[in-house]
């Protein structure tokens, strides 16, 4: 498959995608109504989760479809005590993708609400903010986490090794629909030493 048709691909299960949650909302009057936002995990110790992770799936933004694999974030703190977040991943022409941002904790009783900020992008340039990053999920070695917002538009699996077994899967589907999404919005994300297909959770 060239670039531009994996990416045309993509675009196309976004589009599907945005058709579902328009349907679903469509159908939300016969079902029980969601609560604000996903809830946080009860506890997130900072410093343990600070590090290198990788990206297995997520529900598909238009800002990452040049990401072909390889997506990782990095967590650091920063002189101010914030985190330090940068971005990566390999692109469908073989090249480097990244950006670098900074995260607040916006939940000082959990820990596991942030508000992160991409300085120079429009609409995400604001260091301070509402929460945009809600820690729902998490693994009590810290070995994966689910990250989502309070729309629950977004979505992303993050773990610190490159797969993640079946059993433990089990688990990050279990978490997504704990959170109110579907594991249908969420596309597995190409990585070197793990899967190297883009699709949807709920057909793994």
């Amino acid at each position: 498959m060239t670039a531009h048709r994996a990416v045309r691909r993509i675009a196309g299960l976004v589009a599907a995608l945005t058709s579902l949650g328009a349907l679903a909302a469509g159908g939300a009057a016969a079902q029980p109504p969601l609560p604000p936002g996903p809830a946080p995990v009860p506890a997130l110790d900072l410093n343990r989760y600070l590090g290198d992770w990788n990206q297995l799936a997520a529900v598909p933004q238009p800002f990452n479809l040049d990401c072909a694999r390889d997506t990782r974030a990095q967590y650091t703190l920063d002189p101010q005590g914030d985190v330090a977040v940068h971005n990566s991943c390999t692109t469908w022409s073989g090249g480097r993708n990244e950006i670098r941002g900074t995260a607040k904790v916006n939940d000082s009783v959990t820990g596991a609400q942030l508000h992160v900020g991409f300085p120079g992008v429009p609409g995400q340039d604001s260091l301070d903010g509402p929460t945009n990053y809600i820690v729902t999920a998490l693994a009590p070695d810290y070995s994966w986490a689910l990250v989502t917002d309070p729309s629950r538009l977004s979505g992303f699996v993050l773990a610190r090794s490159a797969a993640l077994d079946a059993p433990t899967w089990d688990r990050v589907k279990a978490a997504i629909t704990a959170a109110g999404q579907t594991p249908c919005m969420y596309l597995s994300s190409p990585t070197t030493g793990g899967r190297s297909d883009i699709t949807p959770l709920c057909l793994r």
